[in-house]
């Protein structure tokens, strides 16, 4: 890990016939999907490298992969989340065409919607040489640069994972990105939820994370102004790239 100023970089790779071949990791953008289906999605790659960590499949090669996308309307409850946070009960969530579901994730309660980028990174820690702490954080600074890129300035709170504007002010500090992750053999799942043109009224009906007395915030609500999706998906793929030192890679088979 290469600390610099104001971010670090982690740069894998091996040295192949006098040159540095960065690693590559698959890249797959599945859009505006259900959280069902993003769930099965991430799980089944998840299994098949779980598998092949166990040594329940033989001569497999894992699969690194980062997936991105945007869900319905639904809220989810992590495995340690307490459900008081809900405000309202989940016969009026799906009057107004919300899902809930409890999942697997780390972290307690949170809100996915369209106008919101969802990363699944589905990697293996051992081959990466990070702890689970460090990946984490290397989660929260792909967000840090990317929201950069937007000129906005994030950062930090102890004790409270996720991305922050204003972290140090004890009354403006409001929460622009989400992260609740899977850890299981080395295989990561789940990962973050970036606010860029996110409909803020949902988190209405929870208290986000748990955590009282923090508002959430947007891209879209930092700049006043609707966000071009495409163009935040390459600034995370780009900050992806950098703070991990990996080449992500269009690939299909993910």
């Amino acid at each position: 890990m290469k600390h610099h100023t104001n971010y670090f970089v982690i740069t894998f790779g091996y040295i192949c016939a006098g040159e540095f071949s960065m690693l590559e990791i698959q890249f797959k953008n599945l859009g505006k999907i259900s959280f069902e289906e993003g769930f099965s999605y991430q799980e089944n790659l998840f299994k098949y490298n779980t598998d092949i960590k166990s040594g329940k499949i033989i001569n497999g090669h894992l699969k690194n992969c980062f997936i991105t996308c945007e869900h319905n309307h639904v809220i989810t409850l992590g495995k340690s989340g307490d459900a008081d946070n809900l405000l309202v009960n989940e016969k009026a969530l799906a009057a107004r065409g919300i899902e809930f579901f409890r999942t697997t994730r780390g972290g307690d309660i949170t809100y996915h919607g369209p106008g919101q980028i969802v990363g699944y990174p589905i990697l293996d820690l051992e081959q990466l040489k990070l702890s689970v702490k460090a990946y984490s954080e290397a989660l929260e600074e792909t967000i840090i640069q990317a929201i950069s890129m937007f000129g906005l300035k994030g950062g930090r709170i102890p004790g409270m994972t996720g991305v922050w504007l204003d972290e140090k002010h004890p009354y403006k500090a409001r929460k622009i990105c989400a992260i609740g992750i899977k850890v299981s053999r080395y295989i990561t799942m789940h990962g973050f939820a970036f606010n860029v043109n996110t409909d803020l009224r949902y988190f209405d009906l929870i208290i986000p994370c748990g955590i009282n007395g923090k508002s959430v915030t947007s891209v879209q609500k930092e700049l006043n102004m609707v966000i071009n999706m495409t163009n935040a998906i390459n600034y995370v793929k780009q900050s992806f790239e950098k703070v991990f030192g990996i080449k992500l890679v269009d690939d299909n088979n993910c």
